[in-house]
């Protein structure tokens, strides 16, 4: 019974992360339309300190939240859950007051400091603070969200997170472009204008999740006092002791979550004025490109690989509590084979027809740059996916310090090679600086695996490289479709580049396919989730046998 609630848990969060991560991915390209690369910039400006702050307001409360009640439901003690929900409340209602004023208060300072004491081509000193200010106010919100959320999934109750997070996103959506179309197109208004009412809609949204939450708490809040009646065991543990706990399960959980975050807060605060260092005439063009339009995409294949690895971790954690070693080695390379099989060949394909792909769905004005940095970038996924994992898999053997000190020293490597190498090599330069760091931290995490969990790596390094064979055989059908596409649809207008793409990643997905179900691989490696696969393994055993 158990099982299947985790099972079914993890799919019904799984899915509202896909449909919120699509969503998050198809607005941008109307929005991009209406306020351009610059536009994007000026948003990023408000989101990027907006999502460290709020962060750091959260700390990692809704799974530490949920560790902790589940814990003591388990014990039979629902009073000392029911105490850590309360006076957590008034802890997220005061700390998020806390970030909204250190937000809103340091909108000029950071401001300043992202355009250089000087206003960018397109966009104001007084265009970005106003940004920040409009985006601050969700952090009055969201924080209390966060608590509530990670209450209802104490309970193995995982509907509440998911419906709220999708409503949240589709409101807000609705509201950013609804606003900035008015504002732009009907209004005749600016593009500083518009983007500051699209960063309010982080509010709005919050409100509508908020709702969703509590709808869902006044339905079920007889059952929640049925439970506190019956409660078996009172701990009486003293706030203190709740919160000491308590901070002991976020602090590590929180730390890993910032990781993009702060790699983007670096170049925030470095990559316009490195690159008017350097004499670029379009700084605002290539920060929008860099960390929203190709952003956006490369973390559609993460959270593929993320989400398909997810229902391994509980597992992995399960094993080494009971140490099973054997048990804990199979599902180590099971976790490293999905996201190997899955995101190399995504990232690659996306960087071949990184052009073409920026062209369909953000539009050609700005092809030549925000080509080049998607080109370039999408590789970067494959090392978002495996930190991302392997913090995982070493928060589920008790060794989560060694993902925050690799985190540390990938951040530090981040920021001390980020100008130089935008001084060098430009906008590319700062996506070589986040590759560095990442390989940095992505080191540190698999050298702890491999001694804490006494993980060998021989077979996975052989898996790897037959990956990449597949991978390269795919390149070449995928570059050969590609330019025999456009010699007959030249990248003249968003159409043919649509379908140069489409037809590229067809023929593309279809050959890395063949190949592996062909030798068996894909089945080896997912034919325990896909049905055909399946099918295709009991067949060929017939065969043989």
């Amino acid at each position: 019974m158990a099982d299947s609630k985790l099972v079914r848990g993890t799919m019904i969060l799984t899915a509202s992360i896909f449909i919120s991560k699509i969503l998050g991915l198809i607005y941008i390209f109307p929005f991009t339309a209406i306020v351009g690369e610059e536009g994007l910039a000026l948003y990023a400006y408000g989101y990027v300190p907006y999502t460290v702050l709020l962060s750091v307001a959260t700390l990692g409360i809704p799974l530490a939240v949920s560790k902790f009640v589940s814990k003591y439901n388990a014990l039979g003690d629902y009073e000392t859950g029911r105490r850590l929900f309360k006076s957590g409340l008034i802890v997220m209602s005061i700390t998020g007051f806390i970030a909204f004023l250190i937000l809103f208060l340091l909108a000029g300072p950071i401001a300043q400091i992202v355009v250089g004491g000087e206003d960018l081509k397109g966009n104001s000193i007084e265009d970005v603070v106003l940004t920040i200010r409009m985006v601050s106010v969700a952090l009055l919100i969201v924080p209390l969200m966060s608590i509530i959320r990670g209450y209802f999934q104490g309970y193995q109750s995982m509907g509440p997170t998911a419906v709220s997070q999708v409503i949240e996103q589709i409101i807000r959506i609705i509201f950013i472009l609804c606003l900035t179309f008015i504002i732009v197109t009907l209004m005749n208004g600016s593009i500083g204008l518009a983007v500051a009412f699209a960063t309010f809609g982080a509010f709005v949204g919050a409100l509508g999740g908020l709702t969703v939450l509590l709808i869902y708490w006044f339905k079920r809040k007889k059952h929640f006092e049925r439970q506190y009646q019956e409660s078996k065991v009172n701990h009486n543990l003293p706030l203190s002791s709740i919160y000491k706990e308590l901070v002991s399960y976020a602090l590590p959980l929180s730390f890993i979550g910032l990781a993009i975050p702060i790699y983007q807060m670096i170049d925030l605060m470095t990559f316009n004025n490195a690159l008017k260092a350097v004499g670029f005439d379009q700084p605002e063009v290539a920060f929008g490109a860099f960390t929203q339009a190709s952003h956006k995409l490369i973390l559609i294949p993460v959270s593929i690989a993320t989400a398909m690895s997810l229902t391994l971790l509980p597992t992995i954690t399960k094993s080494f509590i009971n140490d099973d070693q054997s048990l804990l080695q199979r599902q180590v390379t099971q976790t490293y084979q999905i996201i190997l099989y899955l995101t190399v060949p995504a990232a690659v394909g996306l960087s071949i027809l990184a052009y073409p792909a920026y062209a369909a769905l953000f539009g050609l004005n700005n092809i030549d740059i925000g080509g080049q940095i998607l080109g370039f970038y999408a590789p970067i996924a494959i090392l978002f996916s495996l930190f991302a994992v392997t913090s995982a898999i070493l928060q589920g053997i008790n060794r989560q310090r060694f993902a925050v000190i690799g985190l540390v020293v990938g951040l530090f490597v981040k920021l001390a090679f980020n100008v130089l190498f935008i001084s060098q090599f430009e906008a590319i330069g700062a996506v070589y600086a986040t590759g560095l760091g990442y390989v940095t931290s992505l080191g540190v995490n698999i050298w702890a695996i491999g001694k804490f969990a006494n993980y060998n790596y021989q077979f996975i390094v052989k898996r790897f490289l037959l990956i990449s064979i597949f991978t390269a055989f795919m390149a070449v059908v995928v570059v050969l479709m590609k330019e025999s596409l456009l010699l007959v649809l030249p990248m003249e207008n968003r159409i043919n580049a649509l379908v140069v793409l489409l037809v590229s990643v067809g023929v593309g997905g279809l050959s890395y396919l063949y190949l592996g179900v062909r030798t068996n691989l894909a089945g080896q490696i997912l034919g325990t989730r896909l049905k055909f696969l399946r099918k295709k393994q009991k067949s060929r055993g017939k065969v043989s046998s």
